[in-house]
């Protein structure tokens, strides 16, 4: 038997085996791509146009939506386990179809994806090079590469820099300055933070929202659970009140849609300021000096669950923290951060924070599983109810664990840190973080210091005063009544 020959056979037979599949591959993968329809409006924008397709052609869809046609070879022994694998870590990592639909339909779209993409392009994450061995054809090249950038880069001036605060040098970051507040409304906010100092809203009189939320403490208790009436402990950390008017939605499991409905939910939780009426709170509210002619004057009538949420709403509103050293940055003054800053800033997008924490908030965009690289509740131990996170509102098993990505501005302010308060420290957060939400696991403890020092520029002004150093008087606490 001539064994050269045998070989070359079977080295020749491999070759068109392969050069078959894949020919069918390409095929498949092009004609069972996503497509925009004709009445899309993305068709007339030459960029998003070019996003679509470039993800389109890499089969973004296969491992990041739930629906897609997958190639033959996912219903095979192995590779069907192999691609269940994939899909579930995708689904969890990131979901494209909001993505997909938002570029049908010709809207923004959202901040967290494009601060996603942007990562795993600048760092050639995906496709998968497991992928790319039999759908060679998907990988992105420059020319992709080029398109996405210069997408999110156009969709982030276009839709999140309405006020044109950031300098052109940075117009392609996943960070916005903070915008002044608005405080036009001016009744209504004055009513709207009386209500917000006032004890009556609580069962007993001996809480108010700032309780909880302290305007001289980065906006929380600097607990690890908040203490509610009677002495009672709550079962999670308390997120700060500042700049949440930029939350998606609100609460760590996102159970309330907006800031009216997440200011209605402490008053009446039997664990927090422990009401158990709002007629009853109305009555109580309404029979303080001033009240009447404010309500009567604001709203037109006497105080309800609705008119009493909504001015503390609008009030929250104006919580927002401008003025930073990072935004000065932004804004174009290079040297409002020092050299140790910038390098923590660097490491901050290297390690794919900046994937998750963006926009002007630097957070509450987007709900992320806590441990999405590490087993952090099992290292953690003693599960709760509240580690549940957004799977406790949808029950979808994709949420369990997910929290709403928490902001990082005045962050230095707001210890301990997570949902559980589980980290005393700026730095034991950011090795936890690295440990659990990223690849890396470990970095050195000069990369650490680099991000600290990085996540310290964040502290802004409230009311023209430096958030670090307010006074009760400069933050308009009101004195007990």
């Amino acid at each position: 038997m001539n064994i050269k020959a045998l070989f070359g056979s079977a080295v020749v037979l491999a070759v068109v085996a392969y050069g078959a599949t894949t020919s069918y591959l390409v095929h498949y993968d092009h004609e069972t791509a996503p497509k925009l329809s004709s009445l899309s409006p993305t068709n007339n924008n030459p960029k998003a146009k070019a996003a679509f397709d470039t993800i389109a052609e890499a089969r973004c869809d296969y491992c990041h939506t739930k629906d897609a046609k997958l190639p033959f070879y996912a219903s095979l022994p192995v590779a069907k386990q192999l691609m269940q694998r994939d899909i579930k870590s995708g689904l969890q990592h990131f979901q494209i179809q909001p993505v997909l639909n938002a570029l049908e339909k010709g809207e923004a779209v959202d901040e967290e994806s494009l601060a996603r993409m942007q990562f795993v392009v600048e760092h050639d994450m995906m496709p998968p090079k497991m992928y790319l061995t039999m759908h060679w054809h998907a990988a992105l090249g420059e020319k992709g590469k080029k398109a996405m950038l210069e997408w999110i880069k156009e969709s982030r001036i276009k839709n999140y820099d309405a006020a044109g605060l950031v300098a052109p040098q940075f117009q392609s970051e996943p960070i916005q300055p903070i915008p002044a507040a608005d405080f036009s409304d001016k009744e209504k906010i004055a009513l709207g933070e009386r209500l917000f100092f006032d004890k009556q809203l609580s069962g007993d009189g001996t809480l108010n929202c700032a309780s909880c939320h302290g305007l001289n403490k980065g906006g929380v208790d600097n607990l690890v659970t908040s203490t509610g009436i009677k002495g009672q402990k709550g079962p999670i950390n308390a997120p700060t009140v500042y700049n949440s008017v930029y939350n998606k939605l609100q609460f760590w499991d996102g159970r309330a849609k907006d800031l009216q409905e997440q200011a209605a939910g402490p008053v009446m939780n039997p664990l927090e300021m422990g009401s158990h009426d709002w007629a009853e709170v109305s009555k109580r509210v309404m029979a303080q000096p001033g009240y009447k002619e404010a309500f009567t004057k604001v709203y037109g009538g006497q105080a309800n669950q609705e008119r009493i949420t909504n001015a503390i709403a609008v009030y929250e509103a104006t919580l927002v923290t401008p003025d930073s050293r990072f935004d000065q940055y932004l804004k174009g003054h290079e040297n409002a951060i020092n050299e140790q800053e910038k390098r923590g800033y660097a490491l901050f997008k290297d390690l794919g924070c900046a994937s998750c924490h963006v926009g002007k908030a630097m957070g509450g965009q987007s709900f992320e599983v806590m441990g999405l690289e590490g087993d952090y509740f099992g290292k953690r131990g003693h599960p709760s109810d509240a580690d549940k996170g957004r799977f406790s509102q949808t029950h979808n098993a994709l949420d369990m664990h997910r929290f709403n990505v928490p902001t990082l501005r005045n962050i230095e302010l707001t210890a301990p840190y997570f949902h559980d308060g589980s980290a005393k420290t700026l730095e034991e957060a950011v090795r936890e973080m690295v440990r659990y939400q990223t690849q890396k696991g470990q970095i050195p403890e000069k990369d650490v210091q680099d991000i600290v020092a990085f996540l310290k520029t964040q502290t802004g002004s409230y009311r023209g005063h430096n958030l670090a150093t307010i006074t009760e008087e400069e933050a308009g606490i009101l004195p007990s009544k």
